[in-house]
């Protein structure tokens, strides 16, 4: 609150002509602040992780909630460039997980109520948009990628799916479903074993560090693809039949590796061979932060260019909201 109210009182003062954009995202497991400038430029970015107890495989969204209000404190007075309020014109945060009818989940309230009364208080125009739209905006950025149509693969714990993305007005994406998981997700596949290895919530770091120790010859899960609908729960029952049976870990940590980037890539291979009219494969989201996933992607997606967003900015963050706030303000005013 105290924040807040030194916001309004300097924004009386005066407005300089450069203007800034603030993004904010309370994602199941990371709070999240970021600012871009006018020309895109990232000003300033911090992200706290919320805490999962090495027993838990989650948590639940009333304790995802208090954590994500005590952060967002913390993050307000944590650097944030002294001149803010005179250049703040306008916000933008993650209301729902998808921009899909029925789409929510509680940790977004936080986000949205902190993004609402920042901008009511301060006089400035504010945006609502889905996590998933920031994943994306936060991928074409980072990929430097121009307008276009592009195949997006979003790649999370919460979500696993291939989409149709094209940004039909200056931070307004036009997003269609074309595939993606009928039951676990990449990232819950990846946790599901690595609690079975006895590695730490969220698993996908040590998992990965985990495979670089992999022999060459690995066992192979079998993948199940069936037109553009990947299927973890089987490849995922089956590595634990593995392990239980005494394989190794860092053989079995690469298989999953290799098995995620493998279905996904023949889901999107199916879509190409139908419709290759696409400017690319942008992949986003956490679990392509992963170096070797990222790798196999690429050697196994044929027909079209393959681009990611940097690893930082693969994972949950808020960088792609600022930059809908940045876009979509400039848009509305630029007459």
């Amino acid at each position: 609150m105290e924040f807040l109210i030194a916001l309004q009182v300097k924004h009386l003062k005066g407005n300089l002509k450069e203007k800034l954009f603030l993004g904010l995202d309370t994602s199941a497991y990371t709070t999240s602040m970021a600012l871009v400038n006018q020309d895109e430029s990232l000003v300033y970015e911090q992200k706290i992780p919320l805490a999962v107890n090495n027993n838990q495989l989650g948590l639940r969204q009333s304790d995802a909630v208090f954590a994500h209000i005590k952060n967002m404190h913390n993050l307000c007075l944590s650097g944030l460039p002294l001149s803010l309020p005179e250049k703040l014109a306008a916000v933008a945060s993650a209301d729902k997980p998808r921009n899909q009818e029925n789409s929510y989940m509680p940790v977004f309230k936080v986000s949205e109520a902190f993004g609402l009364f920042t901008a009511q208080i301060m006089g400035l125009q504010y945006f609502s948009a889905s996590h998933q739209e920031g994943h994306i905006m936060a991928g074409l950025w980072s990929a430097q990628l121009a307008a276009g149509r592009y195949l997006v693969l979003h790649l999370s714990g919460g979500t696993t799916e291939i989409l149709a993305v094209a940004e039909h007005n200056p931070g307004e994406l036009r997003i269609e479903l074309l595939g993606g998981t009928t039951d676990l997700n990449a990232g819950q596949f990846i946790d599901r074993i690595g609690k079975q290895l006895n590695l730490r919530f969220p698993a996908g770091p040590e998992l990965e560090k985990l495979a670089l120790n992999a022999e060459r010859d690995i066992p192979r899960l079998s993948c199940s693809v069936k037109n553009t609908a990947v299927s973890f729960s089987g490849p995922a029952s089956q590595a634990e039949r593995l392990l239980a049976t005494g394989a190794c870990r860092e053989n079995l940590a690469r298989s999953v590796e290799c098995c995620i980037a493998d279905s996904i890539g023949s889901a999107i291979n199916n879509i190409l061979k139908i419709d290759c009219c696409y400017d690319g494969v942008l992949a986003v989201g956490g679990v392509v932060a992963n170096y070797y996933i990222r790798e196999r992607l690429k050697t196994g997606i044929r027909l079209v260019p393959v681009y990611f967003a940097e690893p930082r900015h693969s994972a949950d963050n808020a960088v792609g909201l600022a930059l809908i706030a940045a876009r979509r303000w400039q848009h509305l005013n630029r007459h």
